[in-house]
């Protein structure tokens, strides 16, 4: 039995180069086709060489802009993680509160889950001008889209999950006096707050979807804002090092959310990814 596949492991250095061959697959392969296209025409902008988007990198993040002053990449970087923290923020306590109150109060749930579930199925690119109409072309629209993109999920999400739980644990409770207060804080949230940090790694990647659709439509700085704006250029040099750097920040941010959940919940954390 020990000899199947499935029940070997790589040691952990070798995971780690397991892990960064692909990337460097990726890199050859890049660097392999951009000589390729350059040696037939030094014009083309489709697969610039890393030169040239190093000399973009520096001029976007360490030398200010000539028109407003501001270096460029800083700036898009804190108006799109201030959107995305509102929007992640909002729909995470609208996952915890409603999500709780759905799954273990019968009449909340008859009353809520319905709706949310409808909601649910609302294509949110599908709504985008009519958020703009009702919530103009700032901020607020996009942190409202983002809300809608991922609260339900999280909320039907975070409903099942109470329902899931062993119904003793709430029998044994009312037992012993506790109120549904007292339930909630004591049993429901030790359980949860875990499971809720999973599910909002799991919608970063919308959340950044939903993030960089309307700023591109509809913006004066951010990530997708100057993503959409260079590309009538065909600035690649430009385009590919902000997507590098969109994904390091969603790799990031889950990588604290998974640290953070391991610190604070080590004993559910263990068993999860």
């Amino acid at each position: 039995m020990g000899r199947r596949i499935i029940n070997r492991h790589p040691a952990r250095g070798s995971a780690l180069v397991l892990g960064v061959l692909p990337f460097l697959a990726l890199a050859v392969l890049y660097v392999t086709f951009s000589s390729l296209r350059l040696a037939e025409n030094p014009d083309d902008k489709l697969l610039p060489a890393l030169s040239s988007i190093g000399d973009a990198i520096h001029r976007m993040a360490f030398e200010p802009d000539q028109r407003s002053g501001r270096y460029l990449l800083w700036a898009d970087t804190a108006a799109s993680l201030t959107r995305l923290a509102w929007g992640l923020g909002i729909a995470t306590l609208m996952a915890l509160v409603t999500g709780i109150a759905v799954g273990l109060v019968p009449y909340v749930r008859a009353w809520l889950a319905p709706l949310i579930g409808v909601i649910s199925l609302v294509p949110p690119m599908a709504i985008l001008p009519i958020l703009f109409i009702v919530f103009g072309l700032d901020d607020l629209s996009k942190v409202v889209l983002i809300v809608i993109g991922i609260a339900p999920f999280l909320i039907r999400d975070m409903s099942m999950r109470v329902m899931e739980m062993p119904n003793e644990l709430l029998i044994k409770a009312q037992a012993l006096g506790a109120s549904t207060w007292q339930i909630v804080v004591r049993i429901i949230l030790p359980q949860m707050l875990p499971r809720l940090i999973d599910s909002v790694r799991l919608s970063l990647g919308p959340a950044w979807l939903f993030l960089i659709a309307a700023e591109g439509i509809a913006a004066t700085e951010g990530l997708g804002y100057r993503i959409f704006l260079v590309r009538r250029y065909l600035a690649m040099d430009v385009i590919l090092p902000y997507v590098a750097w969109i994904t390091l920040i969603a790799f990031l941010m889950d990588w604290g959310l998974r640290r953070l959940s391991r610190r604070i919940f080590p004993w559910i954390s263990r068993g999860m990814a």
